[in-house]
């Protein structure tokens, strides 16, 4: 048991870098260099390595080793569009049914949100987890007040290609304030119950990364990132 949750830690460890940039699309990772960094032995990091493979975090290539996948531009559209869908729902139904002291709790995460947003002009120093975090919170929140918990759990869970996708925009494409401006909005939304905006707020506030990124994928800085779909690459001849 003690081996099994230790094995856990450290695919938590890493799972966590990738998502977080720390471990790049490409980048390469060594047996030996992760048991001399965690003191274990190949067999847990083996274990490890395997599960990110299942989970689309790393390549094992035989004879090569293991690589970090590219981010798929093609499942994070898919994602994208499941949470479009889901949480337009969910927001709809938060809206017909909250209660002004919901609505006062709302302000209150989207003024935590606008703290957390306050260092934006100092992106060197800016806490990009703690503004994800808060952002996320505000989601959150309809999630559980209409009891959609596991639908949430589920969306938001790590996830090699849309987790990674979330985190460039924000480094990125220096997405806050255009974070912040439609947080703002839903606010409005929710005060006003203007439902017909709805949908038209989450199609723009969920596909703006898409937006924000745009020809940056396929710069030179970011390009190595992003694996294209394949009905997407077009060939000459």
């Amino acid at each position: 048991m003690a081996t099994l949750q230790h094995t856990d830690e450290l695919y938590h460890i890493l799972e966590d870098e990738i998502c977080a940039l720390k471990i790049l699309p490409g980048e390469a990772l060594s047996e030996n260099q992760l048991c001399k960094r965690f003191g274990v032995s190949r067999t847990p990091i083996r274990s490890v390595l395997q599960r990110l493979e299942q989970n689309r975090f790393v390549q094992i290539i035989p004879c090569k080793g293991t690589i970090v996948t590219a981010i798929d531009t093609g499942v994070v559209d898919q994602l994208i569009f499941q949470r479009v869908a889901v949480e337009g729902m969910v927001f709809r139904d938060f809206v017909q049914s909250c209660s002004p002291m919901e609505i006062l709790a709302v302000e209150h995460l989207y003024n935590m949100l606008l703290e957390a947003a306050a260092g934006r002009s100092d992106p060197e120093n800016f806490d990009f987890n703690h503004f994800l975090s808060c952002d996320l919170a505000m989601h959150e929140y309809w999630f559980h007040k209409t009891s959609k918990e596991y639908l949430w759990e589920q969306m938001t869970r790590p996830q090699a290609d849309y987790s990674r996708f979330i985190r460039l925009d924000i480094v990125g494409a220096r997405n806050v304030s255009s974070v912040v401006s439609e947080h703002a909005e839903m606010l409005r939304i929710l005060r006003e119950k203007d439902l017909d905006a709805i949908e038209p707020l989450m199609r723009t506030h969920l596909y703006g990364g898409v937006s924000r990124m745009g020809s940056k994928i396929y710069s030179d800085e970011y390009r190595g990132y992003f694996k294209l779909p394949e009905n997407k690459v077009k060939t000459t001849g």
